[in-house]
């Protein structure tokens, strides 16, 4: 059983992608950013940077204690070397093939942890929630976002997958952060390859099933921030 730290954002949509995908028993655990779960002790002593998501596997493969982790993209990892699953190795591939796929899987979600994640996060911080229009951050962040979106493109030339093969855990790090806000939306048109591969994982039922638990753990999903949520999201400094 894997407890589910969660709450209905991009990097909260990445485990909830795997988990789906692979059949695995979990129980979600809502954290509510809004009103500052995050920073509750015994939150903070399973995710010390108090971000979401975070894990807690009860089942380890060494029969251990369970496992607590954090940060999104170690958690994917975590996730599909327990389970063999989503490394984006074809069935009955030979060893180097196997490598390589691995190498390529590992380069494409470090990459969406790097620069895709971060930078859209950017974007959608100084174009939907910002409280002062600063001209220049919107649009030092759209540019980066748009450069990001073009290097995705031409990765997915002649691909059905970012890291070439299969499905993997590097095509579900990167599918929530895809112009995820609604307020501000990118023109997708000009990426041919991302909006076809984008379209193709909306349609695989498993991402269907992770993206209608949105509104079942937080029915406000989707809502405009409050104040005080914006200060709680926004507004921490060093404890």
């Amino acid at each position: 059983m894997i407890d589910l730290y969660y709450w209905p954002t991009p990097n909260g949509h990445k485990v909830t992608l795997f988990l789906e995908e692979a059949g695995l028993d979990y129980a979600i655990k809502p954290v509510d950013i809004g009103k500052g779960a995050q920073f509750e002790p015994d939150y903070l002593a399973i995710s010390p940077n108090n971000k979401m998501p975070a894990i807690v596997d009860r089942a380890p493969a060494d029969g251990g204690a369970p496992i607590p982790m954090f940060e999104s993209g170690a958690i994917l990892l975590y996730l599909a070397n327990k389970t063999g699953r989503f490394l984006g190795i074809p069935e009955g591939a030979d060893a180097p093939t196997a490598l390589r796929q691995r190498i390529a899987v590992n380069e494409w979600l470090f990459w969406q942890m790097a620069g895709l994640g971060p930078m859209t996060g950017q974007y959608g911080h100084f174009h939907v929630y910002a409280p002062e229009d600063i001209a220049y951050a919107k649009e030092r962040y759209r540019k980066e976002t748009e450069r990001l979106l073009g290097v995705l493109d031409k990765r997915l030339e002649g691909r059905a997958f970012i890291a070439g093969g299969d499905y993997s855990i590097a095509d579900m790090a990167a599918y929530p952060w895809i112009n995820p806000y609604t307020k501000a939306p990118l023109d997708i048109t000009r990426f041919p390859n991302v909006e076809r591969w984008h379209s193709d994982i909306a349609a695989r039922p498993a991402t269907q099933r992770a993206y209608a638990l949105s509104k079942q753990v937080n029915p406000d999903a989707g809502k405009p921030l409050s104040d005080e949520e914006k200060k709680i999201l926004f507004g921490q400094g060093a404890r």
